[in-house]
């Protein structure tokens, strides 16, 4: 097929396209597994709106796969003690001790937003016990109203 014949893709090759981005292939490898040129490549991406950071000689996924559940505060900590012992490591290369301090700073992020994400959920939980609360009384004091019977008023009753 040659470079300036237009293909509409298929659903499948969008597919194939998401599967080898996410499995980290580049965009060559991407455009000659597909028969496309990169332009073609690049251009899908974005009209698919998918999250891709395009670099000299790479591609990578922007979208994060999340964890089913958060990790503890001691398991952030643990990921931070292990970015902090392998700086020590004699001629580690600039992009090695990159890759670490963004690792620390992840870790000590992480740790400060769970602890306000664990005091807002204390928060919201206290909220909702309050306003259980609010209600109960409230169909109490509704309960408890005098009502109007005949012209006579109800004497409320005792509890």
């Amino acid at each position: 097929m040659s470079r300036l014949s237009r293909r509409f893709w298929t659903r499948d090759e969008e597919q194939v396209l998401r599967n080898l981005l996410e499995s980290g292939e580049t965009a060559s490898a991407i455009a000659e597994q597909l028969g496309k040129t990169q332009g073609a490549i690049y251009q899908k991406i974005r009209r698919l709106g998918l999250g891709v950071v395009v670099t000299r000689n790479s591609l990578t996924m922007t979208s994060i796969q999340l964890p089913p559940e958060l990790p503890s505060s001691e398991e952030a900590l643990k990921m931070l003690a292990g970015a902090l012992q392998a700086a020590t490591q004699p001629g580690l290369d600039k992009v090695e001790v990159d890759r670490l301090h963004v690792v620390a700073s992840l870790a000590r992020n992480y740790d400060h937003m769970l602890a306000n994400y664990i005091r807002y959920r204390q928060i919201e939980s206290h909220l909702t016990e309050l306003e259980h609360k609010y209600a109960l009384l409230a169909q109490r004091t509704k309960d408890n109203a005098p009502t109007r019977d005949n012209g006579q008023m109800a004497q409320p009753s005792a509890q």
